[in-house]
């Protein structure tokens, strides 16, 4: 059974950090295409980055691009998103997906 658990989200000012966690049991993230979404309130879920398979190559959205970074971590079986810059538009609650998949998400507050 695979399960994803998302955490480090909370409530930051603008201009603040916060870096997301993803652990993931039950398979592997090595080698795998992974995401981060988000869903923001009244609105559909998101795409915010992707590490491929491949050269652990890494796209984002243009909303996030410049101030967000995606990596993948074999040892801990884990992927992050470090947040830089933290705007009131990027409150929303992120998940991780590996696969089908999702995670239950965590929650980014960012206050102006």
């Amino acid at each position: 059974q695979v399960e994803l658990v998302e955490s480090g989200g909370g409530l930051v000012q603008t201009g603040g950090s916060l870096r997301l966690s993803c652990v993931v049991s039950g398979d592997t993230v090595s080698g795998k295409t992974m995401h981060w979404f988000r869903r923001a309130p009244g609105k559909d879920r998101e795409i915010v980055a992707r590490i491929l398979k491949s050269f652990d190559s890494r796209t984002y959205s243009d909303s996030v691009k410049g101030r967000f970074t995606i990596s993948r971590d074999t040892t801990e079986n884990a992927i992050y998103l470090q947040m830089n810059d933290l705007k009131p538009e990027d409150t929303a609650v992120y998940y991780c997906k590996l696969g089908s998949q999702f995670g239950q998400g965590t929650q980014v507050t960012v206050s102006s």
